[in-house]
Protein backbone atom coordinates (compact mmCIF):
# COMPACT_ATOMS: atom_id res chain seq x y z
CA UNK A 1 0.00 0.00 0.00
CA UNK A 2 1.28 3.45 -0.95
CA UNK A 3 2.16 5.77 1.94
CA UNK A 4 -0.13 8.75 2.37
CA UNK A 5 1.46 12.10 1.48
CA UNK A 6 0.93 14.85 4.03
CA UNK A 7 1.66 18.51 3.31
CA UNK A 8 2.80 20.58 6.28
CA UNK A 9 2.73 24.22 5.16
CA UNK A 10 3.46 27.19 7.38
CA UNK A 11 3.67 30.95 7.56
CA UNK A 12 6.65 32.06 9.61
CA UNK A 13 8.30 35.46 9.76
CA UNK A 14 11.30 34.71 11.95
CA UNK A 15 11.56 30.92 11.89
CA UNK A 16 9.95 29.76 15.13
CA UNK A 17 6.77 28.53 13.41
CA UNK A 18 8.88 26.90 10.71
CA UNK A 19 10.51 24.87 13.48
CA UNK A 20 7.06 23.85 14.77
CA UNK A 21 6.16 22.70 11.24
CA UNK A 22 9.42 20.74 10.95
CA UNK A 23 8.66 18.99 14.25
CA UNK A 24 5.20 18.07 12.97
CA UNK A 25 6.78 16.75 9.75
CA UNK A 26 9.22 14.64 11.76
CA UNK A 27 6.37 13.02 13.69
CA UNK A 28 4.39 12.40 10.51
CA UNK A 29 7.42 10.58 9.04
CA UNK A 30 8.05 8.63 12.24
CA UNK A 31 4.45 7.45 12.08
CA UNK A 32 4.94 6.03 8.59
CA UNK A 33 3.65 8.77 6.31
CA UNK A 34 5.44 10.87 3.72
CA UNK A 35 5.69 14.49 4.88
CA UNK A 36 6.52 17.51 2.77
CA UNK A 37 7.23 20.60 4.87
CA UNK A 38 7.26 23.92 2.98
CA UNK A 39 6.56 27.61 3.50
CA UNK A 40 2.92 28.38 2.67
CA UNK A 41 4.01 30.94 0.10
CA UNK A 42 5.67 28.18 -1.92
CA UNK A 43 2.61 25.92 -2.10
CA UNK A 44 1.54 25.70 -5.72
CA UNK A 45 -1.32 23.27 -5.07
CA UNK A 46 -2.44 20.58 -2.66
CA UNK A 47 -3.91 18.09 -5.13
CA UNK A 48 -0.94 15.70 -4.80
CA UNK A 49 -1.45 15.33 -1.04
CA UNK A 50 -3.80 13.09 0.93
CA UNK A 51 -4.02 15.53 3.86
CA UNK A 52 -2.79 19.00 4.78
CA UNK A 53 -1.60 20.58 8.01
CA UNK A 54 -1.43 24.36 7.65
CA UNK A 55 -0.19 26.75 10.28
CA UNK A 56 1.02 30.23 10.94
CA UNK A 57 2.56 32.46 13.49
CA UNK A 58 0.16 34.94 15.01
CA UNK A 59 1.08 38.60 14.66
CA UNK A 60 -1.16 41.02 16.55
CA UNK A 61 -3.89 38.37 16.51
CA UNK A 62 -3.62 37.62 12.78
CA UNK A 63 -2.17 34.79 10.73
CA UNK A 64 0.80 35.52 8.50
CA UNK A 65 -0.36 36.60 5.03
CA UNK A 66 1.26 33.68 3.12
CA UNK A 67 -0.62 31.13 5.23
CA UNK A 68 -3.98 32.85 4.74
CA UNK A 69 -3.35 33.24 1.02
CA UNK A 70 -2.43 29.55 0.77
CA UNK A 71 -5.70 28.58 2.45
CA UNK A 72 -7.76 30.84 0.23
CA UNK A 73 -5.93 30.00 -3.01
CA UNK A 74 -6.37 26.25 -2.41
CA UNK A 75 -9.77 26.35 -0.70
CA UNK A 76 -11.56 24.04 -3.14
CA UNK A 77 -8.89 21.31 -3.03
CA UNK A 78 -8.43 21.70 0.73
CA UNK A 79 -12.15 21.13 1.19
CA UNK A 80 -11.76 17.73 -0.49
CA UNK A 81 -9.16 16.32 1.90
CA UNK A 82 -8.52 16.21 5.65
CA UNK A 83 -7.11 19.51 6.90
CA UNK A 84 -5.81 20.61 10.28
CA UNK A 85 -4.73 24.12 11.25
CA UNK A 86 -2.31 25.37 13.88
CA UNK A 87 -1.30 28.74 15.22
CA UNK A 88 1.86 29.71 17.07
CA UNK A 89 1.91 32.81 19.10
CA UNK A 90 1.36 33.41 22.78
CA UNK A 91 4.66 34.41 24.32
CA UNK A 92 3.70 32.97 27.68
CA UNK A 93 2.66 29.56 29.03
CA UNK A 94 -1.07 30.00 28.32
CA UNK A 95 -1.06 27.56 25.38
CA UNK A 96 0.17 24.82 27.71
CA UNK A 97 -2.31 25.67 30.45
CA UNK A 98 -5.51 25.60 28.42
CA UNK A 99 -6.86 25.29 24.91
CA UNK A 100 -6.83 28.60 23.07
CA UNK A 101 -9.57 29.18 20.53
CA UNK A 102 -8.50 30.15 17.02
CA UNK A 103 -8.48 33.87 16.28
CA UNK A 104 -11.58 34.99 14.31
CA UNK A 105 -9.96 34.89 10.84
CA UNK A 106 -8.64 31.37 11.48
CA UNK A 107 -12.01 30.22 12.85
CA UNK A 108 -13.55 31.48 9.60
CA UNK A 109 -10.96 29.53 7.55
CA UNK A 110 -11.61 26.41 9.65
CA UNK A 111 -15.29 26.58 8.80
CA UNK A 112 -14.67 27.36 5.13
CA UNK A 113 -12.15 24.50 4.74
CA UNK A 114 -14.07 22.05 6.97
CA UNK A 115 -10.88 21.66 9.01
CA UNK A 116 -10.86 18.74 11.39
CA UNK A 117 -9.12 20.67 14.12
CA UNK A 118 -7.01 23.57 15.29
CA UNK A 119 -4.49 24.05 18.05
CA UNK A 120 -2.58 27.07 19.30
CA UNK A 121 0.99 26.44 20.41
CA UNK A 122 3.15 28.79 22.42
CA UNK A 123 5.38 31.10 20.44
CA UNK A 124 8.95 32.24 20.70
CA UNK A 125 10.57 35.64 20.91
CA UNK A 126 14.19 35.60 21.98
CA UNK A 127 17.19 37.93 21.81
CA UNK A 128 17.88 36.47 18.35
CA UNK A 129 14.44 37.48 17.02
CA UNK A 130 14.82 40.51 14.74
CA UNK A 131 12.72 43.65 14.99
CA UNK A 132 12.22 46.46 17.43
CA UNK A 133 9.10 44.94 19.01
CA UNK A 134 10.95 41.70 19.75
CA UNK A 135 13.90 43.61 21.19
CA UNK A 136 11.58 45.69 23.38
CA UNK A 137 9.89 42.54 24.72
CA UNK A 138 13.27 40.98 25.47
CA UNK A 139 14.43 44.17 27.26
CA UNK A 140 11.30 44.18 29.42
CA UNK A 141 11.52 40.50 30.31
CA UNK A 142 8.40 39.57 28.34
CA UNK A 143 10.02 37.18 25.91
CA UNK A 144 11.04 33.56 25.79
CA UNK A 145 10.54 30.32 23.93
CA UNK A 146 7.16 28.92 24.93
CA UNK A 147 6.94 26.22 22.28
CA UNK A 148 6.35 22.83 23.89
CA UNK A 149 7.80 20.01 21.77
CA UNK A 150 5.82 17.36 23.67
CA UNK A 151 2.55 19.21 22.98
CA UNK A 152 3.46 19.59 19.31
CA UNK A 153 4.40 15.92 18.98
CA UNK A 154 1.24 14.73 20.77
CA UNK A 155 -0.97 16.76 18.43
CA UNK A 156 0.86 15.45 15.35
CA UNK A 157 0.50 11.86 16.62
CA UNK A 158 -3.26 12.44 17.05
CA UNK A 159 -3.47 13.50 13.41
CA UNK A 160 -1.53 10.49 12.12
CA UNK A 161 -3.62 8.15 14.27
CA UNK A 162 -6.76 9.60 12.71
CA UNK A 163 -5.29 9.26 9.21
CA UNK A 164 -4.22 5.66 9.88
CA UNK A 165 -7.67 4.65 11.11
CA UNK A 166 -10.00 2.95 8.60
CA UNK A 167 -11.55 5.72 6.50
CA UNK A 168 -9.11 8.29 7.96
CA UNK A 169 -8.37 10.03 4.69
Amino acid sequence: MKSKRILVAYGSKHGATAEVAEEIGTVVREDGFEAVVVPAGEVQGVEDFDAVILGSALYAGHWQRDALNCARRNARALGERPVWLFSSGPVDSSAEQHEIAPVPAVAKEMEHLHARGHVTFGGSITAATPGWIAHALVRHGKAGDFRNPAQIRTWAHEITAELAAPGGA
